[in-house]
């Protein structure tokens, strides 16, 4: 089975294909020739998701999974939220965004945050969601160098250690996007795909 995953993201697209069985075979919008910088001017996660499947699905003409993840942080009113990739500025830096996000939490005690991914997926003309959380703190500053975005800050829960400091295995198997992946996985293979 050939499948679209929507995303420039290389990072992204590294960690899904770690989590995909080998027989679905994952198409970048780099395999399809798409260079185009689809424009994510939803208010939800949810909504983000939908415009880039929807996107490559009728320009392109593949089905197709989008995915879109925030971090809400509580004593931040859910913020960065759906602005996560570009909190700091369109630059779209990560390390920007984790400064922004300490300077804002600075000494306050609540540091509860949570992950959340949700995939939108485009499958012979039908439409399916699926959505991963995963809860944990905002550390004081940033430890380890895996992982990506906000991985150095965010301590999930029941761990010692940050996204960027544990394993991509561990991460994976724990991880909003990991759970929303294996979400996926499960109902391509409830499909005997």
């Amino acid at each position: 089975m050939k499948i679209v995953f929507a995303t420039h993201n290389q990072n992204k697209l590294k960690e899904v294909l770690e989590l995909l069985p080998s027989e679905i075979q994952l198409l970048s919008l780099n395999d399809i020739g798409c260079f185009d910088e689809i424009a994510e001017t939803g208010k939800t996660l949810e909504e983000n998701a939908k415009i880039k499947a929807d996107y490559v699905t009728k320009k392109y003409g593949f089905d197709c999974f989008s995915d879109d993840t925030g971090l809400l942080i509580d004593a931040l009113n859910n913020a960065p939220g759906v602005y996560s990739a570009r909190y700091a500025g369109e630059q779209k830096n990560a390390k920007d965004n984790m400064s922004k996000v300490l300077l804002e939490l600075n000494v306050n005690s609540n540091r509860k945050a949570h992950f959340k991914t949700v995939i939108h997926l485009n499958l012979k003309n039908e439409s399916y969601s699926f959505e991963g959380i995963v809860h944990g703190n905002i550390t004081e500053k940033e430890f380890g160098l895996g992982g990506f975005g906000y991985d150095p800050i965010f301590k999930p829960e029941g761990h010692t250690k940050t996204f960027g400091e544990l394993s991509s295995e561990t991460k994976n198997a724990i991880s909003h996007r990991g759970i929303a992946i294996q979400k996926l996985v499960a109902f391509f293979k409830n499909r005997a795909l």
